[in-house]
């Protein structure tokens, strides 16, 4: 039987805090940390609530729909067990709020099963070295920064950059089993357009969508990510598939946190984020697994730079836990700034022969046209080999780095070779010569010309 408590003394923001009486020793009514609670009263209120601090007798809690017409007496009662998330093939083409409760209309899953959230990541031993490739068909990810499975990888952007439809396009067009998408914080317009965006291209029925909207409580906006990758972890143990999660926007998460710590009074770290906001994040992220003998799950997450500012603590913190980042401003992945710390396990290996000559040819030949680019805006003297650059660098923009571009990798590649062709003469690149006298088009300078003419 459920011991109700009515002892609340106190209320801030959606935190609630009751005195807990001990029965002696073994006393079961006693909470653990991150049990669920049931909070109502005889006005009509009702909410489940996560058991989050425990100080001797006082147990505070955060109380999942706030605390908005909480009066002093309702009554708390503790249900013994973690928050929990329903996971089978059901939710398969469902959209789920950050309680997971079903939230398109569809039918309910309460008789479904069940997994705990918030568990601890793998077992390194249960790991895979990674080494299979995540194709995007987005050539700046595809050709010079290779998304691996079991990566776990943030795009850095400021708010106004489209990250949100580059996040959408990665989710339709990647090479994944199952796409785990959770929306943290999404005003209704961006929620509306990644559920139109995938439901209109045909991969609606392998995506669960868990979203916290801006409307909703704050607390459930700590929630999502444990529920995404709650399924994303049983999706790829229990059935072998490769998940994809897909997570936006990783700061409006970490800003959630700030602002419980302040309504629990806790010491406040850098710039008022608690002083656990690292280890806080990496929970999460190391949930990113090739498991042995299973699938694999790899993570893709949103975190805007407030200011475009990259010392800001959670990108700041991202950074030192994640394999590299894409970095998206002006409306494209910079080539410069963006890395992934895996792409050699794949590249070469899993992909084409050329792929890694041509990813370093190309990067290094966009860098001298940005050189011969600022001679030029100086008004310096041009030799021959900037104009060839300047072409290049104009043609590498609009074939590459626009993100609306979709390409296969081989695709790319060949593209690659063109432009290059182009622009350059075949002792001009620095290449190897027998990749040279394999994929480099002869014929690719003429037909530009022809084309011109």
């Amino acid at each position: 039987m459920l011991v109700s408590h009515t002892k609340i003394f106190d209320i801030v923001g959606d935190i609630i805090r009751i005195k807990v009486t001990s029965g002696g020793a073994g006393d079961e009514s006693r909470p653990c940390l991150n049990d669920l609670a049931v909070v109502d009263s005889d006005r009509g209120f009702r909410s489940l609530a996560q058991v989050i601090n425990i100080d001797r007798d006082v147990i505070s809690l955060q109380v999942n729909s706030g605390t908005k017409g909480l009066p002093n007496n309702a009554s708390v009662r503790f249900l013994g067990e973690p928050m929990r998330v329903t996971y089978s093939d059901n939710i398969l083409g469902r959209v789920f709020d950050g309680a997971g409760k079903p939230i398109d209309g569809g039918p309910e899953l309460s008789n479904d099963p069940t997994v705990p959230i918030g568990g601890p990541s793998a077992n390194p031993m249960k790991r895979v070295l990674a080494s299979r490739m995540i194709r995007t068909d987005v050539p700046m990810i595809d050709v010079f920064n290779c998304l691996v499975e079991s990566q776990k990888i943030p795009i850095f952007s400021v708010s106004g950059e489209p990250y949100n439809q580059l996040l959408a396009r990665i989710g339709i067009q990647a090479d994944a089993d199952v796409v785990v998408f959770g929306g943290l914080g999404l005003i209704f317009d961006d929620y509306a357009y990644f559920r139109r965006r995938f439901e209109d291209a045909g991969v609606f029925p392998r995506t669960v969508m868990f979203i916290n909207q801006a409307s909703d409580p704050v607390v459930e906006r700590l929630l999502v990510p444990d529920l995404t990758l709650a399924v994303a972890e049983k999706f790829a143990v229990q059935e072998g598939k490769r998940v994809l999660v897909l997570l936006t926007d990783m700061t409006a998460f970490a800003d959630a946190m700030k602002e419980v710590s302040i309504a629990m009074e806790r010491v406040p770290a850098n710039r008022g984020y608690p002083g656990d906001l690292y280890s806080q994040l990496a929970r999460r992220y190391e949930k990113a697994c090739d498991f042995k003998g299973s699938g694999s799950v790899t993570i893709l997450a949103v975190t805007t730079m407030p200011g475009n500012d990259l010392t800001h603590p959670v990108p700041d913190n991202t950074g030192y836990i994640t394999e590299g980042q894409f970095y998206l401003h002006s409306g494209v992945i910079d080539p410069f700034g963006s890395l992934s710390r895996l792409k050699q396990h794949v590249i070469g290996k899993v992909t084409r022969e050329d792929h890694s000559q041509i990813m370093n040819t190309m990067i290094r030949l966009y860098s001298g046209a940005r050189d011969a680019a600022q001679k030029q805006a100086m008004a310096f003297e041009l030799s021959d080999h900037d104009h060839r650059l300047l072409k290049f660098g104009d043609l590498f923009r609009k074939r590459f780095m626009d993100i609306e571009v979709s390409l296969p990798l081989e695709a790319a590649l060949d593209l690659c070779w063109q432009t290059l062709a182009e622009c350059f003469e075949p002792q001009q690149l620095l290449m190897k010569q027998a990749l040279v006298d394999k994929y480099y088009p002869a014929s690719a300078g003429q037909k530009s010309e022809s084309e011109a003419a």
